[in-house]
């Protein structure tokens, strides 16, 4: 119920001098998401505005800090905020308005985060550092402890493993070029494209120039590297399929889903069979790896559409997002199936049943192991969170590590997927919430650490001087044709999903980044040909088609999806605001939800809902305290 003082307070409109200028509540200003709101009060029922006049609006995914043991153990007991959590909250987060400023500003404000404790520096900073930008005293000490740390930590290394760790050892290497695909990520970031194009960038710059060279005595680390960044990514593709938003669009989602991968994967392997001569088996290997979509591309461009209203209405959002890792799951599936017949010198009946058997294994482990990892550990254990965190991490590796071993690969990969979901499913019912799951958050800082040094060893494999010109042109016709054939396939698949014309083009559109899968799987065949030089030949050319779609298509699809969003999508005057806040820093696609709402709402029902917004919000803040 909403109070007297708190009408009062709603109601009560800035002046021009208190504010600068005069509030107009208009559609304008529900549309403007940087507009002024009254004084005292409160977007959402984790803001803490400042009663000291008015204040800009905050983020739909601004967070909040506080946390409670029930969202990870199903009761009420409180807890201590987690490690993660805590680092998260002192994090400082991008608003809109960041998204308007120049590239040298944010560059600069990088270094001026808001600190939430009280800080100390001695008396010469003030005199070695005057500038306005300069960083402040705890922001370079931090900097000089974390540089002593990791040298160090070399030393140690250093001294028990020897030359490999030294300058110029292949250990060393794979550090360097992974502090300096992190950096390049990161500037890379200051552009508004994904990280993982600097982080290619740097590693293709690195390999060719001979700053890096990894010989054959380092690939099987290199692989063990390689597959562990493939357990993480597909883990993470499993607690990212929301059970109710499948459940709602189950049909959607299977056939936009299955549908328009065929199309890309049967496009690309013909026009490789015939135009860049590789064998139908390569090809479809080819094919099979090449139609997977990144989700790392399309995630951070939705949401800034779902920020500004974009596609809500119809639950597009989440519709992109639980098709990409269906996609995922097909393409890895079908690679271990395929190259599991290659590479495998078992009869014919054998090579048959591959695929029946690694199917059925795979989905069958996924459902053992989430059923599992529901039961052990015992969900009121205070160590509930590590510990289901450790098994589905163990979980996926020895399904991805043991399937090579007997010889069904294409099985782990499916079963690490299936776990991944089947445990999410008992872990829901068992008190955890889907918008904010604690296994989601650490397998994101895992990619942290693997993100550039996957994509820096990807990038550093491909030589220029190697390349013919014609395997690159044929290539990117290959990459074009099958991304031109997808959208129109699902244009045509999407008869009948209550998209219209301009949304199944956009849902097309969003579905042609490449990334993380390419990254992960181009490099392998190439790793198990040998010394034969024809398969070498058509490895190098898998390699570099998978290196060529995530150049093409990475940053020209987040930068399509960032211009044609508001030209193809129907915007919601007001986004929803989910009910289940996120209150750690990390962003997760749940926070797209697929609701019931009109695309355009009039002037009198958008005051209703923000009566109804602020009930909710107050009886919200009551259970709270």
């Amino acid at each position: 119920m909403i109070t007297p003082e708190m009408s009062t307070s709603i109601n009560k409109q800035p002046t021009s001098l208190e504010s600068g200028r005069q509030w107009n509540h208009t559609s304008q200003g529900h549309d403007n998401p940087v507009f002024d709101t009254p004084r005292s009060r409160k977007v959402s029922a984790t803001s803490d505005h400042s009663d000291m006049g008015p204040v800009r609006k905050k983020s739909i995914l601004h967070n909040n800090s506080s946390t409670d043991l029930g969202r990870h153990i199903g009761d009420e007991r409180s807890k201590k905020t987690s490690v993660t959590e805590s680092v998260h909250s002192r994090a400082r987060f991008s608003d809109i308005e960041e998204e308007n400023r120049s590239w040298w500003y944010s560059f600069c404000l990088k270094c001026r985060s808001k600190e939430s404790h009280p800080s100390w520096r001695p008396s010469f900073w003030s005199k070695a550092c005057p500038y306005p930008f300069c960083p402040t005293y705890r922001q370079f000490s931090r900097i000089v402890a974390i540089s002593l740390i990791g040298l160090l930590a070399w030393g140690i290394v250093y001294s028990v493993i020897g030359d490999t760790a030294a300058p110029g050892g292949q250990l060393f290497q794979l550090i360097f070029l992974s502090i300096a695909a992190h950096f390049g990520g990161w500037l890379m970031t200051l552009t508004t494209l994904p990280a993982l194009i600097g982080m290619l960038a740097v590693g293709l710059l690195f390999g060719n120039v001979g700053l890096v060279e990894f010989d054959d005595s380092f690939a099987e680390v290199t692989k063990v590297l390689r597959e562990i960044a493939l357990v993480i990514i597909l883990t993470r593709a499993g607690l990212d399929l929301d059970p109710q938003a499948l459940k709602k669009l189950k049909f959607t989602v299977l056939k936009l889903g299955v549908g328009p991968w065929l199309i890309e994967a049967a496009v690309i392997t013909v026009m490789s069979r015939f135009l860049l001569q590789l064998p139908w088996d390569w090809s479809m290997l080819l094919g099979s790896i090449v139609a997977a979509v990144s989700p790392a591309v399309v995630v951070p461009c939705l949401f800034r559409l779902r920020r500004k209203g974009y596609g809500v209405a119809k639950g597009i959002p989440t519709l992109i997002i639980a098709v990409a890792g269906i996609d995922d799951a097909l393409s890895v599936a079908g690679f271990g199936i395929i190259r599991s017949i290659m590479f495998s010198n078992d009869t014919l009946l054998m090579q048959i049943l591959q695929g029946p058997i690694c199917v059925i294994g795979g989905i069958g482990f996924g459902i053992l192991w989430g059923a599992i990892s529901s039961v052990a550990p015992e969900r009121y254990d205070p160590f509930v969170v590590p510990l289901r965190i450790i098994m589905l991490l163990s979980g996926g590796l020895i399904a991805v590590m043991g399937s090579e071993v007997i010889g069904y690969s294409g099985a782990g990969p499916l079963g690490c997927v299936a776990a991944a979901f089947v445990s999410l499913c008992f872990w829901t019912k068992q008190g955890w919430e889907v918008e904010d799951n604690p296994a989601a958050i650490a397998f994101e800082i895992f990619w942290m650490i693997f993100e550039p040094i996957l994509f820096g060893v990807t990038g550093a494999q491909v030589k220029f001087s190697e390349l013919s010109p014609d395997v690159v042109s044929i290539g990117l016709g290959c990459l074009v044709g099958g991304i031109v054939l997808r959208i129109c396939g699902t244009a045509l698949l999407g008869i009948g999903c209550r998209l219209n014309l301009k949304e199944k083009f956009f849902v097309g559109i969003a579905w042609m980044s490449k990334a993380t899968v390419q990254a992960a799987l181009g490099p392998i065949p190439l790793s198990l040909v040998g010394t034969n030089a024809d398969t070498t030949e058509y490895a190098n050319k898998v390699l570099m088609v998978c290196v060529l779609s995530i150049i093409l298509t990475a940053p020209t699809g987040a930068t399509l999806i960032t211009i044609f969003g508001p030209r193809l999508l129907t915007k919601t005057k007001i986004p929803h605001i989910p009910e289940g806040w996120r209150r750690s820093h990390r962003p997760s696609i749940r926070d797209i939800s697929i609701i019931d709402e009109d695309e355009e709402r009039t002037d009198s029902s958008i005051e209703q809902s923000n009566g109804n917004g602020i009930g909710k919000m107050t009886s919200q803040t009551k259970l709270d305290v």
